[in-house]
């Protein structure tokens, strides 16, 4: 046991509370572990409700106080920027956990700048979207040193419901661009089908109704119009095409040309919006009743 940890568990620092990330830390601490946490901003503590906190100002105060680190920020420059600063506050054995989408590579670089100061590094990326984390069904892939993933199973478990550890470093973010790469591939797919649903004079939503409950249904199909509405799908369909160029240059990088999944993902991610605008334009009054008596029940 190391000085900061309690007999409630290793004490968990997290630096990233945006759409997933706060839902997640909530999850830690109402979990029983001790929360540490660094914000830019105050206003970024204001969802933790009364969840119990201590707030460091500095990175490296809050690296010096804790056995996990976890991080769920943007970009892997985020992450190994925030590395760097934590470095040397982080005492011997304690872990780092990159829970963002980012390259195989640079959870290869994360780990050789993390064994420095004698620390380990997951790479533990999460799917499911933010109702899945306020939900605590997000599924976390886990990529990096077996006896590392099984010490943090537990703090991943507080927000999970699915916990799969693949491998080696690097392995959980690979794992995570084949999961978005599909999911892309999926819409490009619906696209299709949607367009000619449309050529054959058959109510889209409808259809896409009747594949929901039929061998055909999937993730890519539930979310539309659920996670993926017209208020956003703009937003999402740019995130998703940067998902499908991260998926390509890590394959790249392993040697590999799939330039025909890449541009069938692109495909699903530029498509986006105007598959939600056939929806939205092919949906019968009958169908929102529909759905309107299956909310209520």
């Amino acid at each position: 046991m190391t000085e900061a940890q309690t007999p409630a568990g290793p004490v968990v620092g997290f630096i990233g509370l945006g759409d997933q990330g706060l839902p997640m830390a909530v999850a830690i601490a109402e979990a029983g572990f001790p929360l540490h946490l660094r914000v830019r901003r105050p206003a970024s503590l204001d969802g933790l409700g009364k969840v119990t906190h201590r707030r460091h100002d500095t990175v490296g105060g809050l690296a010096a106080a804790c056995d996990i680190v976890c991080l769920r920020v943007s970009t892997d420059e985020d992450v190994l920027h925030l590395a760097g600063e934590m470095l040397e506050g982080l005492r011997p054995g304690a872990i780092v956990v990159n829970h963002g989408t980012g390259l195989p590579g640079n959870a290869v670089r994360l780990a050789e700048l993390c064994a420095k100061g004698d620390v380990e590094v997951l790479d533990a990326p999460v799917s499911g979207g933010r109702p899945a984390a306020q939900e605590r069904r997000l599924t976390t892939m886990v990529g990096g040193p077996p006896s590392a993933a099984e010490r943090c199973r537990p703090v991943f478990q507080s927000f999970s419901r699915h916990v799969v550890h693949l491998g080696g470093t690097g392995a959980g973010q690979t794992a995570k661009l084949f999961n978005n790469a599909l999911l892309m591939m999926n819409q490009a797919a619906i696209g299709d089908l949607v367009e000619l649903a449309v050529e054959l004079k058959l109510d889209p939503g409808r259809l896409l109704e009747v594949l929901k409950l039929g061998s055909a249904a999937s993730a890519a199909l539930s979310l539309l119009n659920t996670m993926v509405r017209l208020d956003n799908v703009e937003h999402l369909s740019g995130v998703e095409a940067l998902d499908m160029e991260l998926f390509d240059q890590a394959v790249r990088e392993a040697g590999i040309d799939a330039t025909a999944v890449t541009e069938r993902g692109l495909a699903g991610a530029h498509g986006l919006a105007r598959l939600l605008h056939r929806l939205d334009a092919g949906t019968t009054p009958a169908l929102a009743s529909s759905e309107e008596t299956r909310a209520g029940r």
